[in-house]
């Protein structure tokens, strides 16, 4: 069976009607196809989980109903999504997990439907203990064995003698069930289970590292115990032994179906004669007559056993920090590759056209200024060819063409002489402190006025420049009333 079914459809169809992106996503992550669930699934519902407005038990609640499915491939796919988030997500979902009374209930689950789920129905069986036991771990230490603070300051280093005779065995309890998966490399098949193998995989390396850890600190505190306690954890730490050598065989496996040799830490186990040393001195206290080390021996022993687990812990930590490596550049190349599809996605401005030379500085907001050169009307260069620029002056600023026609003026007469036009102070008819009296009767038509004003003019041309500093004074008067020279000097 390859592919989505239509029921998978539907499903999805119906959670897209409802407007629950969660329920989609979870449905979407175990579907009928006959691979791992896809990333995007995962990451979107690791995501959601560190949301605070989204519902952790509907979630999880929506988990459970895919594991009561009858396909193997959709309840072990079920199972594999639930891991994930309880490895990656945000602590809110393990803590409901744990805060149930039941989990998964799949110790009599069978897939008859084909020959490929007898077998894949039996690790469902045993991965769902797998999952049983971490949650009920949880629940008993408020803690993630896989997620605890490791090394010499670490949580298990640094934990009294009662309470580490306590979680030592809850340890051993999660191993040994995620141990009992048992699979080897020829059942390995398809990418069901090796989704789920290799999260087991992964489990193993950090729960192993704090059973590691906290057997060192149990024989670092063996000889200062009471009777009873050394009894205890001389039980523990055969056990110890004997997983230790059950995880080995679990890692070749993950060596012959394709991991890396590098990610496979190296299992080195304490000398022998520790675990004798270790008898003796529980038989001595019992009052057993059995040959004793001398304190120099003992301690010798005992260095050497927490030398080489030290160095078994120190293999475990390079794994993980290796796969913490790997995620964090995994993780910048998704952003790399979400930055240049954004500025693909972004458009393109367009190019402003050159500004004109109409447009002050003040106004472009910080744009592109042109460049254009200006027109300095107070020059005597060559002007300008381009016709669209400012108007085209001669050199000869008293050159004034006939062309120029100055506007006519609603006066009620224009006078023909020097001395009516600027006003006689001497004379009754000035326009200065008298009214002027005109004769309406004895005015000249306009055209003929300014022709004679023209002719006229011509003659104090040089007379009117000796008045004024230079020529370009004259031409800003010239140019802004060019009607003073008609009426002013006639």
């Amino acid at each position: 069976m390859s592919g989505q079914s239509i029921t998978d459809r539907i499903t999805a169809a119906q959670h897209s009607v409802t407007g629950s992106a969660v329920t989609k996503a979870a449905c979407k992550a175990t579907t009928h196809e006959v691979m791992g669930p896809k990333k995007k699934h995962l990451d979107y519902l690791i995501q959601c989980t560190n949301e605070m407005n989204v519902n952790i038990p509907q979630m999880a609640d929506t988990l459970f109903e895919r594991a009561t499915n009858n396909s193997w491939v959709v309840v072990f796919k079920a199972l594999i999504t639930t891991h994930h988030l309880m490895m990656y997500g945000n602590e809110r979902f393990i803590q409901y997990l744990a805060s149930r009374n039941t989990l998964f209930n799949l110790n009599n689950f069978l897939d008859k439907s084909a020959m490929q789920g007898y077998d894949m129905s039996t690790f469902i069986r045993r991965y769902s203990r797998y999952l049983n036991e971490k949650a009920l771990s949880y629940r008993l230490m408020a803690v993630d064995f896989t997620k605890m603070k490791r090394g010499m300051d670490g949580v298990m280093r640094t934990m009294n003698t009662e309470k580490l005779l306590k979680t030592l065995p809850l340890i051993q309890n999660q191993l040994d069930a995620l141990l009992d998966f048992d699979a080897n490399p020829n059942e390995l098949t398809n990418g069901v289970i090796n989704a789920a193998f290799m999260l087991l995989f992964k489990d193993s390396i950090r729960l192993f590292a704090a059973y590691n850890e906290g057997i060192i600190n149990l024989l670092e505190k063996y000889f200062d115990m009471k009777k009873n306690q050394c009894k205890e954890a001389l039980d523990i730490y055969k056990k110890f032994l004997a997983r230790m050598t059950k995880l080995s065989e679990f890692l070749k496996t993950a060596e012959q179906v394709g991991i890396d040799q590098g990610d496979i830490p190296d299992l080195t186990q304490a000398p022998s004669s520790l675990l004798e040393a270790l008898e003796q001195h529980l038989a001595s206290l019992e009052g057993k007559k059995t040959k004793e080390f001398s304190a120099v021996n003992r301690a010798t022993t005992l260095s050497n056993a927490v030398s080489t687990l030290s160095n078994t812990g120190m293999s475990l930590s390079k794994v993980d920090e290796r796969e913490k490596q790997a995620a964090l550049e995994e993780e910048q190349a998704r952003l790399q590759a979400l930055k240049e599809q954004r500025h693909k996605e972004m458009p393109v401005p367009p190019q402003s056209a050159t500004a004109s030379t109409t447009v002050s500085p003040s106004s472009t907001s910080g744009k592109s200024i042109s460049t254009t050169a200006t027109v300095d009307l107070f020059s005597v260069a060559a002007p300008a060819t381009n016709t669209n620029s400012a108007p085209n002056l001669s050199n000869d600023i008293f050159n004034l063409e006939s062309a120029f026609v100055p506007a006519v003026q609603s006066t009620p007469a224009i006078s023909t002489s020097v001395a009516n036009a600027w006003g006689d102070p001497f004379s009754a008819s000035g326009c200065i402190d008298s009214v002027c009296r005109l004769d309406v009767f004895d005015m000249q038509p306009v055209e003929d006025v300014v022709k004679t004003t023209i002719a006229s003019s011509a003659a104090s041309k040089q007379t009117l420049a000796h008045h004024f500093s230079g020529k370009g004074e004259f031409l800003y008067i010239l140019w802004f009333n060019p009607n003073l020279i008609n009426n002013r000097f006639v």
